[in-house]
């Protein structure tokens, strides 16, 4: 059976729970939900959200890094939006960091309320190749 191993980095925001920023499986990465956090200070970007989806696909990238592998070897990401009036914005960013074809399956949802009050968390699933 595969063993499965904690992802750690400072790159990306510290788990502040009982999770790990991300956990790798035989060849899998699983990334645990980011939120805009800028790692180097502990605080929450500003309020827009083309800001936010950015710090949060950083800090995605950063913990797939620390695990061997990138954003062009996602295959699935779950968006979780505070508010969907925000989802042209957030999809704009979004497209600018997932080049690679094919693009990851996805599916995005709005929510009560996200943790820090955010505009925006994603997690993914990706493949270490």
């Amino acid at each position: 059976m595969a063993e499965l191993k904690k992802i750690e980095t400072d790159k990306a925001p510290g788990a502040v729970g009982p999770y790990s920023q991300g956990t790798q499986i035989g060849g899998f990465v699983f990334v645990s939900g980011q939120l805009p956090v800028n790692p180097k200070t502990g605080q929450k970007v500003e309020e827009d959200i083309k800001v936010q989806t950015d710090r949060v696909i950083e800090n995605i990238k950063a913990v797939l890094e620390a695990a061997g592998s990138d954003l062009s070897q996602v295959v699935r990401c779950d968006v979780f939006l505070k508010d969907m009036n925000d989802f042209k914005d957030m999809n704009e960013v979004y497209a600018s960091k997932f080049v690679t074809e094919p693009k990851p399956a996805r599916q995005a949802v709005q929510v009560g309320r996200l943790p820090i009050d955010a505009m925006v968390e994603v997690s993914c699933i990706a493949y270490k190749g």
